[in-house]
């Protein structure tokens, strides 16, 4: 599966398999539960998914960059982004799975 992009439709396939539910009402949990997700970090909450890995949002600071084409100065304004952190458990299923 290199190379492929997991979407909302796979993961609401995902569930109707899975789970038994009917298609409509899987794609309905997993917006609900993206919505969720989505709802806590705008407010500040970090989300932590067992066993995944934590996302939250940080804020960056006002910064002064550099075009690189030009080399001139510019400003970057402060924003918000956001962070996710694999968990452990994550990270060694990837290395144990990569068949390197």
């Amino acid at each position: 599966m290199a190379g492929e992009t997991i979407t909302r439709a796979h993961l609401s396939e995902a569930v109707y398999q899975e789970v038994g539910l009917s298609r409509n009402e899987s794609a309905d949990l997993v917006e609900s539960v993206l919505d969720e997700m989505i709802g806590a970090l705008v407010r500040g909450e970090m989300v932590k998914i067992s066993s995944f890995g934590s996302f939250s949002v940080r804020q960056k600071g006002k910064r002064i960059g550099r075009n690189p084409k030009t080399g001139e100065e510019v400003p970057i304004l402060p924003r918000r982004v956001l962070v996710f952190r694999p968990s452990h458990v994550l990270k060694n299923r990837i290395n144990r799975d990569s068949g390197d």
